[in-house]
C-alpha cells in the first residue's frame, strides 16, 4: 500500500530537488522510514508529543470564539474591512470524515457563489497531484477577502522573539505554505477561477516572545513555489529516472502476516543503492533515509554541503581535494582548482601552523 503524502513530505521534496533516490522512492509511495530501519539506519522523525500538544493549544487559542483574535490580527495585517468577519469550519461534513467529500465541500465553500461573504475557512482539505497520485492536504486556515483574493494562513507554535524567529523553522514554514498555495491554486483553477487570486504572500501566525499572544508575519513564498513546481514536474516524468534502473528492482520488505519484514537487510540495502542519491547535510532534517545516504556519501565533497560541492565542482572525493591541496600533480582540466586549493592550504598553514 503506497504511503500517502502530507504537506511535510512534499515540502521535503523541495528541500533537495536534485536527489533521484528521493524522487523515485516518493513517486512509488515507499515508506522510507521502514526501509531505513530495516537496513540499519533508523532516523527519528516527527514532532515530539510536547510540541504537538503545545501547537494544538496555541491553535485552539487563536481560533477560539470564531477566530476573533485572529480576525483582529488579519484586520491590521491584510487591511480587512470591518464587515469581513465570517468564519467557517470545514473539519467535517455532516459527521463524515471522507476525504473526497471534505475536498468537494471545501471547493464549494471556497469557490461557490450561493452563500454570503465569508472570510476565514478553518481546516479546509485541499488536493495536490504528486507522482501520479492525489495527496490530500489540510492547511490551518485560508482567508478569503471580499475582493476575491485568498491567503494561506499557517499557525505555528515556535516563538517570535524581539521580532525574530528561528530561521530554519521559518524556511520550513515557507516551504510548507508553498505546498498549500499550489494545491489551492489548483482547486481555484479546477473551479474555473483565476489561480493568481491565491496570493504568494502567506501569513504566519506565531506566539510573540514566550507568551501566548499571537503575532502575524507575511512570508513571500515565490521562490519556494518555483522549486516545488520544478520538483512536481520532475516527479511527473519519473519514467526518465526509472529507465536508468533495472526493471526487477523492488523495495518490498516482504512482511509476514504480523507485518515483520522478512527480506534480507543487505539485499534491500543493495536495492536502495542502485538508485543514485544526492546527499547534502540538509537531508538530516528532511529525509528518513538521511543516515544511510550520509554513510554512503562518506568521504565525498557533497557530504560537506552544497556550497562545497559547487566550489569543488568536478572533484567528488575529499581525498582528491586534499591531494590537490598538497600540490600533487593535477590533470590539466583541474589546474585552476588545484592552484586555489594549494593557495588555501598554504594560508591555513601560515595561520595555524598545521600542514594538511
Amino acid at each position: 500500500m503506497p504511503v500517502s503524502h502530507t504537506a511535510r513530505t512534499i515540502s521535503a521534496l523541495a528541500a533537495n530537488p536534485g536527489c533521484p533516490r528521493r524522487a523515485v522512492l516518493d513517486a512509488a509511495g515507499v515508506n522510507k522510514q521502514q526501509i531505513a530501519a530495516h537496513i540499519g539506519y533508523p532516523a527519528p522523525f516527527g514532532q515530539s508529543q510536547f510540541a504537538i500538544t503545545r501547537g494544538n493549544a496555541f491553535e485552539a487559542r487563536v481560533t477560539a470564539n470564531g477566530a476573533a483574535q485572529l480576525l483582529t490580527l488579519l484586520r491590521d495585517h491584510l487591511g480587512l474591512d470591518v464587515t469581513e468577519v465570517g468564519y467557517t469550519e470545514l473539519g467535517e461534513v455532516g459527521g463524515s470524515q471522507s476525504r473526497e467529500l471534505r475536498h468537494l465541500h471545501t471547493r464549494h465553500a471556497l469557490t461557490g457563489r450561493d452563500h454570503g461573504p465569508r472570510t476565514l475557512f478553518d481546516h479546509p482539505l485541499l488536493r495536490l497531484r504528486v507522482g501520479g497520485r492525489h495527496a490530500y492536504l489540510e492547511p490551518d486556515l485560508i482567508a478569503l477577502r471580499l475582493d476575491g483574493t485568498y491567503h494561506v494562513i499557517e499557525v505555528k507554535s515556535f516563538p517570535v522573539i524581539d521580532g525574530q524567529a528561528d530561521a530554519a523553522k521559518v524556511v520550513a514554514a515557507a516551504i510548507q505554505s508553498a505546498v498549500y498555495v499550489r494545491a489551492l491554486r489548483d482547486l481555484v483553477a479546477d473551479a474555473g477561477g483565476d489561480p493568481d487570486r491565491v496570493s504568494h504572500q502567506t501569513i504566519l501566525i506565531a506566539p510573540r516572545d514566550f507568551a501566548s499572544q499571537p503575532v502575524a508575519t507575511s512570508l513571500d513564498i515565490r521562490r519556494q513555489l518555483g522549486v516545488l513546481d520544478r520538483q512536481l514536474v520532475r516527479m511527473a516524468k519519473i519514467a526518465d529516472q526509472l529507465a536508468l534502473i533495472p526493471d526487477t528492482l523492488t523495495f518490498d520488505l516482504d512482511p509476514d502476516a504480523g507485518g515483520t519484514p522478512r527480506r534480507d537487510p543487505d539485499d534491500l540495502a543493495a536495492a536502495v543503492a542502485l538508485v543514485p542519491a544526492n546527499y547534502v547535510p540538509e537531508c538530516l532534517s528532511t529525509c528518513e533515509l538521511c543516515f544511510a545516504c550520509r554513510e554512503e556519501a562518506r568521504d565525498t565533497t557533497g557530504a560537506l554541503g552544497k556550497s562545497v560541492r559547487e566550489d569543488l565542482g568536478g572533484i567528488e572525493h575529499t581525498a582528491q581535494a586534499l591531494a590537490l591541496a598538497r600540490g600533487q600533480l593535477p590533470s590539466p582540466d583541474r589546474a585552476e582548482i588545484a592552484a586555489q586549493l594549494l593557495r588555501a592550504a598554504q594560508l591555513r598553514e601560515q595561520l595555524l601552523g598545521e600542514v594538511i
